[in-house]
């Protein structure tokens, strides 16, 4: 399962697909200008979210 987890506090989530209940998969989106927006996406293509925050960042992904 995917553990997203903050590198300040070390909080930490699990996240899954509410259709399916794969485990979501660390992605990036890069937007029209050019900068990226790190998601979690579903791997059988239900739709992605934006990547958990925690203490102000984006919680990294440790698959």
């Amino acid at each position: 399962m995917a553990t997203y987890q903050c590198a300040s506090c070390g909080m930490s989530v699990n996240a899954t697909c509410g259709a399916c209940d794969a485990p979501l998969v660390n992605d990036v989106l890069t937007k029209d200008d050019g900068s990226t927006v790190q998601v979690s996406r579903c791997p059988n293509d239900h739709g992605k979210i934006k990547s958990p925050m925690c203490c102000g960042d984006d919680m990294a992904c440790a698959l």
